[in-house]
C-alpha cells in the first residue's frame, strides 16, 4: 500500500456499493451521492493500493481476483464497525441462553454464517440451535412452536398469512454465463435472448420452480440441458460453456472450483428478486435471546 494516503470509512462504503451495485451509477443512487464521487473513491483506492478493483466493462464493472479479496476485507471492517455502534454492548456480553432457528440450505450456504460470526461477537453467551431444513418444513416448526424462528426465502411462500415476517434482503437475479458464450457480445438482453441457449436449472431450494414461474409468465420457457442441485456442479458447467443461467447475486462467486470465470449481466425484462426473510408467531413471547437476534438481524441487513 502507497504511504501516505488514508483511506476513509466512506470511501469503503462507495467501494462495496459499487462491488454490490455493478454500476457506479446504480451504487451512487444507493448511497445518495453523485456517480463522480463513487469514482474518485474507487480510483483512491485503486492508487492507494497499487491493484485494480474492478474490470470496467460496457455494461458495468466486476471485481478482479483482488478487488474479490479487498471487498470481503471491506465489508468485514464495516460489518464490525456497525455492530460496535448498533449494540448495547454492557448488556448483550451478558445475555445468555438459546435460540431455535431453522434454515433452509440457501440461508445456510450463503448468508448465515458471516451473520453467525458477528452475532457471537455480541452475544458470545447465547447458543444458537441451528437446523436445515427445507421451506415448508420451516414453516410447520415454527406454526407448531418447535422452532423460534425461521429463515427461508419467503418470495417462495404462496401465502404469510398467520406469520410474522420480516424481508431481510432483496437479491436481484442476473444472468451468469461464461466469459466466451456468445451472448457475452450482446448490447441487451432478454428473456427471450436466453431462450435460444442451453439452460442449467438450479433445483435447491425450489429454484427450479421459482425460475419456471416468471418465465411462464412472459409466455417463454428456458431451454434446460441440465437441472443440478448442487451450485458447485452448476458453476462448473456454467463456467465451462456448457449453459447459462439466471440466479440472485446472493449466490454468485465469480470462479467455479476449476478457475473458470463466471460472468454476469443483467437483463432487459423485469425480473422478480430473491427475497429471503425471518419468520415467527406473532402471538407468541419470545424469550430474550430470540428477540435479540431477531433484532440483529434485521438491523445486520437494514445497514
Amino acid at each position: 500500500m502507497t504511504k501516505g494516503k488514508d483511506v476513509s470509512m466512506r470511501q469503503l462504503r462507495y467501494f462495496v456499493a459499487a462491488a454490490d451495485a455493478g454500476q457506479f451509477s446504480q451504487a451512487a443512487l444507493k448511497v445518495h451521492v453523485s456517480q463522480s464521487a463513487i469514482t474518485a473513491a474507487v480510483l483512491h483506492l485503486e492508487e492507494t493500493l497499487g491493484v485494480s478493483l474492478f474490470d470496467r466493462l460496457p455494461y458495468g464493472v466486476t471485481l478482479t481476483a483482488e478487488g474479490n479479496k479487498f471487498a470481503q476485507h471491506a465489508r468485514h471492517i464495516l460489518d464490525t464497525l456497525q455492530d460496535a455502534l448498533s449494540e448495547p454492548l454492557f448488556l448483550s456480553h451478558a445475555m445468555q441462553g438459546s435460540v431455535r432457528v431453522g434454515a433452509s440450505y440457501t440461508v445456510l450456504g450463503y448468508f448465515l454464517p458471516a451473520l453467525l460470526a458477528r452475532f457471537k461477537r455480541s452475544y458470545p453467551q447465547v447458543e444458537i440451535d441451528l437446523v436445515d431444513m427445507d421451506r415448508h418444513s420451516i414453516e410447520q416448526a415454527v406454526n407448531d412452536g418447535d422452532l423460534d424462528l425461521g429463515l427461508a426465502i419467503v418470495s417462495n411462500t404462496p401465502s404469510l398469512k398467520g406469520f410474522a415476517h420480516q424481508v431481510l434482503i432483496r437479491s436481484r437475479r442476473q444472468l451468469w454465463l461464461s466469459s466466451q458464450h456468445p451472448l457475452m457480445a450482446a448490447t441487451s438482453i432478454d428473456l427471450a435472448d436466453v431462450a435460444q441457449h442451453a439452460y442449467i436449472l438450479a433445483t435447491l431450494d425450489e429454484g427450479d420452480s421459482s425460475t419456471l414461474r416468471y418465465w411462464e409468465s412472459r409466455g417463454l420457457a428456458p431451454n434446460v440441458a441440465f437441472r443440478t442441485s448442487s451450485m458447485e456442479a452448476l458453476r462448473g458447467l456454467v463456467g465451462h460453456g456448457f449453459g447459462v443461467t439466471i440466479l440472485s447475486d446472493m449466490l454468485y462467486r465469480a470462479w467455479s472450483l476449476e478457475g473458470k470465470k463466471i460472468e454476469v449481466r443483467p437483463l432487459v425484462d423485469t425480473i422478480p428478486p430473491m427475497e429471503l426473510g425471518l419468520i415467527w408467531l406473532p402471538d407468541r413471547c419470545l424469550s430474550a435471546p430470540a428477540q435479540a437476534f431477531r433484532q440483529f438481524l434485521i438491523m445486520a441487513c437494514a445497514s
